[in-house]
């Protein structure tokens, strides 16, 4: 393992960022007509800063499990000019490193802090693919909240520059990549996904060949369209449908400091479950047919009947996805409009034709449309928040837990149907897990995961996946069973989940 040693100071020349402009006509072809000034685009993310870590700090690999056996590495970091300022980069390849191919790390959403801080990648990543013989590199990217724009520019930039950077910080010189990756989760997920999609790769400041992607419990922008549909359906539901979306939190209730733990519920979740003695909710317990009725339309929006749902249902990841709702639908200013649009979502509790409450519901929640233009094509990159369009040409290996309520299941089969859309299927594996937690992965699931991948990408051996289209075998009381492989990390925080049935 290498020693870290402070950044060194380098300096580097600012990266250019353009301003999105609405082009106007050119008078007619007048030449005595004024040209009209074009219309200035901004939005609040373009006022804010950052600044880089002072510090980062790698688990020693030969502290954890020991398969895969870990290869004695060399760890390098710094800093480097990304989209938006400053940003911190990490390296870490086989001692006996010379470009045998590259993989980027993409790390999740990091909150809306002023300090950007690289994340080192889970343990059980890291040891399969350095023992694939890969070095793997990751940024802080140039800026914090969700801004997926700058996660893969920043990105894209680092795996064509990293090199460069290494022999002018660290003085070491390596071969540029033989072959390029990209691997990430959550809101790093959406970012892996979104740098294999046609469009991204055609409009991106740093375009990177990527041999293949392992987007893991990936978001997209439909993360968006789930963090506005439920709320609403809750405010409707309990009564409170006539107050402004604003008013969300108020009704809801208080969290802790943390700001995604309810510990006091509020007058709207009194109307739908039952309130422990603490104050807290008890997710499990509706205590009428209104509530039970928002529990189906929650399952209905994430994913549809399945193994998992209500244990996640009655999670801390249901506060968590709530503490987002009454937004105003700019997520925290990376869009200067509003991207939420529910014109055509049709709520529902039940799965057969629609019922007439179903009707009546659907005809008197409170329906709004997403600003014109409000993530428009750019001139000077990818969209504010990139798409992930499913139209991709390399291999793609996705993994996500059945009962995630805050980046929900339904992304994966959002992801299928656009890769059937565009005929590319057949490059697409995916894998359910039976746990409820936001990335809650085990040890060996992740170890298999990217083992596979790997295999995949080299050696043309296309893994196993889930069907998660299919409502029948999706409810199936064993859905999941395939992939799941506990290990002793995650051992515990599964114990009272349901087995399956050959478990038993």
């Amino acid at each position: 393992m290498g020693t870290l040693k402070p950044f060194p100071a380098v300096a580097l020349l600012p990266l250019a960022i353009l301003t999105l402009v609405n082009c106007g006509g050119d008078g007619g072809g007048s030449n005595t007509s004024p040209t009209p000034e074009p219309e200035v685009i901004t939005r609040e993310h373009d006022d804010r800063t950052f600044t880089v870590a002072e510090e980062i700090s790698f688990a020693p690999l030969s502290e954890e499990l020991a398969y895969p056996p870990s290869p004695p590495t060399d760890v390098y970091y710094g800093t480097y000019q990304g989209l938006q300022g400053e940003a911190v980069y990490a390296f870490e390849a086989p001692q006996d490193w010379d470009g045998n191919g590259l993989i980027m790390y993409t790390h999740g959403f990091r909150g809306e802090g002023e300090v950007l801080d690289v994340s080192i990648p889970p343990i059980p990543w890291r040891l399969a693919v350095l023992s694939a013989g890969y070095a793997w590199a990751a940024s802080s990217y140039s800026a914090n909240f969700y801004d997926a724009r700058a996660g893969l520019e920043d990105t894209n930039k680092l795996a064509l520059e990293i090199t460069d950077y290494l022999e002018t910080d660290w003085g070491v010189s390596f071969d540029a990549p033989s072959q390029y990756l990209i691997s990430g989760v959550s809101m790093g997920g959406h970012i892996a996904a979104a740098a294999v999609d046609s469009e991204n790769i055609d409009t991106t400041m740093f375009p990177v060949p990527y041999a293949g992607s392992a987007p893991f419990c990936q978001a997209e922008e439909n993360q968006f369209q789930w963090l506005g549909d439920y709320p609403r359906a809750m405010m409707e539901i309990a009564g409170y449908g006539d107050r402004d979306y604003s008013e969300f939190q108020t009704l809801l209730g208080d969290y802790d400091e943390s700001g995604s733990v309810i510990i006091q519920a509020g007058e709207m979740l009194a109307a739908l479950f039952e309130i422990n003695g603490n104050g807290t909710p008890n997710w499990a317990n509706p205590i009428n047919e209104n509530g039970e009725n928002l529990v189906e339309i929650a399952k209905n929006l994430s994913g549809g009947e399945r193994p998992m749902f209500d244990e996640g249902f009655n999670s801390y990841w249901n506060d968590v996805s709530l503490s987002t709702g009454g937004a105003d639908g700019t997520v925290a200013g990376i869009l200067a409009g509003s991207i939420y649009d529910n014109q055509d979502t049709e709520y529902r509790w039940t799965t057969g034709d629609i019922t007439l409450a179903e009707h009546e519901f659907n005809d008197s929640i409170n329906r709004v449309s997403a600003s014109d233009g409000v993530n428009a094509l750019r001139e000077d990159g990818v969209r504010w928040i990139p798409l992930v369009a499913g139209d991709f040409d390399v291999p793609v290996l996705t993994m996500h837990t059945l009962g995630d309520m805050f980046v929900p299941f339904v992304h994966q089969q959002l992801y299928q149907q656009k890769a059937r859309d565009n005929g590319n299927e057949d490059l697409l594996v995916q894998r359910a897990i039976r746990a409820t937690g936001h990335c809650a992965f085990s040890f060996s699931e992740i170890v298999a995961a990217m083992t596979d991948f790997l295999t995949w990408v080299n050696a043309d051996i296309k893994p196993a996946g889930d069907e998660v289209l299919d409502a029948e075998v999706v409810a199936n009381e064993d859905y999941g069973c395939t992939f799941t492989n506990t290990s002793p990390d995650a051992a515990e925080a599964r114990a009272s989940l349901p087995a399956c049935s050959t478990q038993e």
